[in-house]
């Protein structure tokens, strides 16, 4: 053979290695990727399970986020109202134009609403409550907060209320609104009046006591003169003059003696006391002053137990009904007397009215009436009703004067609950 044969045999021999490297090779590729492609199945069917359960995950949290939400939101409204409606002070929100958007159930009940009921527009507030409406339109109007505002309803639930009114505005400053709170101020002007009472009171009694000492001394000086008088020993018109000096001087001891009393300073015996029961009591010691007229006197209502001086309290009461039938015996009138009696247990007081049919007391004299000495009785010392007052007052209560259901005058004793 020749050198160029055994070269083309060399180089067939090379290019057949090659081709079987790279047959085998192939070979090797192709059952590799036989091999992985069941396992590329199954990791996609994998991967697209673990998405699908993530995809799950994630509503399932955004839904319970949404119900922790939503409940957090049930909540807070809850409570919101929960804290509107137990406020014991007055709540009123109002829109510009008007309307009512928020009012508690302490609001309705001291503008005198009722517990339900329309009340769309708060310039629609009763009469008694007026002004309430004329502070939120000043607040309105001028834009301005007003703050701590006393103000004085008549014939409603609350007779004084302290008033804050703040306007609302928006996130770009409009005012859109205003919003008022208001409490109820009537216990806390009683009780500055109960003090003003007792403080006068106290000055009236130590400033008089002493003058009526001295008086009393100088009229016992005249009263034991005339006693030394023998009447037996004057003629007629002399004894008739020392007679009248007597009786003027006994007159005249007894009115220093009751001024005295009234001015001495109270002490009280405190106890638990039946009002009802002394109420009953006194009636039936007056009852027979008022038969005797053709008249009587009756008790009814719902009376509460308080702590006072019983001795006191129906010494009050016995100066009222007895004022009340001398009131219509000095009319000419049949003397028709009635206690009433009622417990509010929102304020913790018991209201006795003691009415008659007699002429009443003029709107006038009803602010002098319990002034010492002041009376419109042609034979009345002045005193029944300014010791009545002075007894009241000691209990912590108040005494006012009204006009009857029977036409006369109605006296009107409220007096603090027990705590018991």
């Amino acid at each position: 053979m020749t050198p160029n044969a055994y070269a083309v045999v060399g180089l067939t021999a090379i290019v057949a290695a090659l081709v079987a490297v790279l047959t085998f090779a192939v070979l090797r590729i192709v059952a590799a990727a036989h091999d992985t492609r069941p396992s590329l199945r199954a990791s996609g069917g994998g991967d697209t399970a673990l998405l699908t359960a993530a995809l799950q995950d994630a509503v399932s949290k955004l839904k319970a986020q949404e119900r922790a939400m939503s409940a957090r939101a049930q909540a807070s409204e809850r409570l919101s109202g929960e804290i509107i409606a137990s406020l014991t002070a007055g709540l009123l929100v109002v829109e510009l134009g008007g309307d009512v958007r928020i009012i508690n159930p302490a609001g309705r009940r001291l503008l005198g609403l009722g517990e339900e009921g329309p009340f769309e527009d708060y310039r629609q507030l009763p009469p008694p409550a007026a002004p309430l409406a004329t502070v939120i339109d000043e607040c309105l109007r001028t834009r301005r907060p007003i703050v701590r505002r006393a103000l004085e309803l008549t014939g409603s639930t609350a007779s004084h209320l302290g008033v804050t009114v703040s306007p609302l505005f928006d996130e770009d400053g409009r005012l859109h609104g205003a919003i008022c709170l208001f409490t109820d101020l009537t216990a806390v002007i009683d009780l500055e009046e109960q003090l003003r009472l007792k403080d006068s009171l106290a000055r009236v009694g130590e400033l008089t006591a002493g003058i009526a000492h001295e008086f009393r001394n100088g009229l016992a000086t005249i009263h034991g003169y005339s006693r030394l008088i023998d009447l037996d020993a004057l003629s007629p018109a002399p004894r008739k003059y020392v007679e009248g000096i007597r009786a003027e001087t006994d007159a005249l001891g007894q009115v220093v003696t009751n001024f005295l009393n009234f001015a001495k300073p109270t002490q009280l015996t405190v106890t638990p006391v039946d009002l009802k029961m002394i109420a009953e009591r006194v009636a039936d010691e007056s009852r027979a002053d008022a038969e005797a007229r053709g008249g009587d006197i009756v008790v009814s209502g719902m009376f509460g137990p308080v702590d006072g001086d019983d001795v006191l309290l129906r010494q009050a009461f016995s100066n009222l009904m007895r004022n009340a039938i001398d009131a219509c015996a000095a009319a000419g009138v049949t003397p028709q007397v009635s206690v009433e009696a009622e417990v509010d247990r929102a304020q913790r007081v018991c209201r006795i009215s003691v009415n008659d049919n007699g002429p009443g007391i003029e709107p006038a004299a009803r602010d002098r009436i319990f002034r010492p000495f002041f009376t419109t009785k042609a034979a009345g010392t002045g005193l029944g009703l300014a010791l009545v007052l002075k007894i009241i007052v000691t209990h912590n209560g108040r005494v006012t004067v009204g006009t009857s259901p029977l036409g006369g005058a109605s006296l009107q004793v409220t007096l603090p609950l027990s705590d018991a």
